[in-house]
């Protein structure tokens, strides 16, 4: 395997070591040393009395299927003062930080927006963002120098295609774009309340904009998801305004964010793996398979977090009532019990079943919608500059919750 593809060739560390070092900028870099070093405690390991650390596959399997380990919702951040913050009021509106029964009720209702038919009609779209931002990636290689993939593709695709869908002016993209991206960072561990006025900021812009895309809906309703999502909501009143709201900010959040890290992801390892990734422009039936052991070897979701209900003994560990559980999926995804060779990316994989989109109750709505784009737009980049390679190693944002490239600069190979 190339030494791009992050092999574990740091001096050995023991686990008090790695844990100090998974939140700092190099941890948050490559993370997979650390993880390495975090197994020697086992899958399940105690944190004290506010937390536990879960690596394993099956364990994190069994939480996540455990009705007593909760999603951190608007209770759970009442008592920590991130509710007072604009990012976190409009998480917590939510079906991803809401339990139950307002969890059932926000699935209900948007569960229609990610059928597979609704998927499947969506692909034209994807296919006509990829042919349209290669052919704009054709008009900045006139000098031949490198080009930040991550600005000029991996991103554009996905505004272009959850832009469309939900009417979205195309001169409003970039702004909101930039405010997505800065979200995300709430879902990372808080040490300092400034750490989350970012968060806050992207957060203002986005359901400023929803809100104002929401209310004109209502006045001139169009063919778009806005539209039929107010119309719905007017119909049966199963959200509240607040929540329709978060809901689009959500949708638009989880549509770009996550398709974008992996597009961004794929394309790497594609470069790194080039007969396989030269497979992926002549057999569309390699495609899901590659896609899937990028999920599994270098996922853009890599911790979720649940909230103890009540004392739980767990896998021979007690989790007390009210701590958190940090559930490492990307560790999970390389647990030697449950896959081969782990840190091999091997798109031939039987039976692989990454954890990156989380499972049970809250597994991700838009997973299908994520894959779908990544699927439609990485063999048509391929396809289009077969010579395309990386000019420099990519750079990641500081983030480990929700990890992908900062910048991807990429040499075209046209001149």
């Amino acid at each position: 395997m190339p030494a791009t593809d992050q092999q574990l060739t740091e001096p050995a560390m023991g686990p008090a070591e790695a844990l100090s070092e998974l939140f700092t900028p190099a941890g948050k870099h490559n993370p997979y040393p650390l993880y390495d070093a975090l197994w020697e405690l086992g899958p399940v390991i105690p944190l004290g009395p506010s937390g536990t650390l879960v690596l394993g596959y099956d364990e994190i399997c069994a939480a996540l299927r455990d009705p007593r380990f909760l999603v951190t919702d608007a209770a759970v951040h009442r008592t920590t003062g991130m509710i007072d913050h604009s990012s976190w009021q409009c998480f917590t509106k939510i079906m991803m930080f809401s339990n139950s029964p307002d969890h059932e009720r926000m699935r209900r209702f948007a569960a229609w927006a990610y059928s597979p038919r609704q998927i499947t009609e969506r692909r034209r779209l994807a296919a006509r963002a990829a042919e349209r931002w290669t052919t704009h990636l054709a008009t900045l290689d006139a000098d031949g120098g490198p080009i930040d993939l991550v600005e000029t593709f991996a991103t554009r695709v996905p505004i272009s295609v959850t832009g469309d869908l939900l009417g979205v002016p195309e001169a409003d993209r970039l702004e909101l774009r930039t405010a997505i991206t800065a979200t995300t960072t709430a879902f990372e561990p808080v040490f300092d309340p400034d750490e989350l006025l970012p968060a806050d900021a992207g957060m203002d812009v986005l359901v400023d904009y929803l809100d104002d895309l929401v209310r004109e809906r209502r006045r001139r309703p169009g063919d778009d998801l806005v539209s039929a999502m107010v119309r719905d909501r007017d119909a049966d009143g199963a959200l509240s305004e607040e929540e329709l709201v978060a809901s689009l900010v959500m949708f638009l959040i989880a549509g770009v964010q996550s398709p974008s890290d992996l597009i961004g992801n794929t394309v790497r390892l594609a470069l790194n793996h080039p007969s396989e990734g030269r497979g992926m422009t002549a057999d569309d039936d390699l495609v899901p398979a590659f896609v899937t052991e990028t999920l599994r070897f270098d996922p853009p979701n890599h911790v979720l977090t649940r909230s103890a209900e009540t004392d739980i003994d767990f896998h021979g560990h007690r989790v007390a009532a009210g701590s958190r559980a940090l559930l490492v999926l990307a560790a999970a995804n390389r647990d030697p019990r449950q896959f081969a060779d782990p840190a091999r990316f091997d798109v031939t994989r039987k039976d692989n079943r990454p954890l990156s989109f989380g499972l049970g109750p809250h597994y991700c709505l838009g997973a299908a919608f994520a894959r779908m784009q990544v699927e439609m737009a990485v063999p048509v980049l391929l396809s289009r500059f077969p010579h395309l390679s990386l000019a420099a190693p990519p750079t990641y944002r500081d983030q480990l919750v929700t990890r992908g490239f900062a910048r991807m600069e990429v040499m075209l190979g046209t001149t």
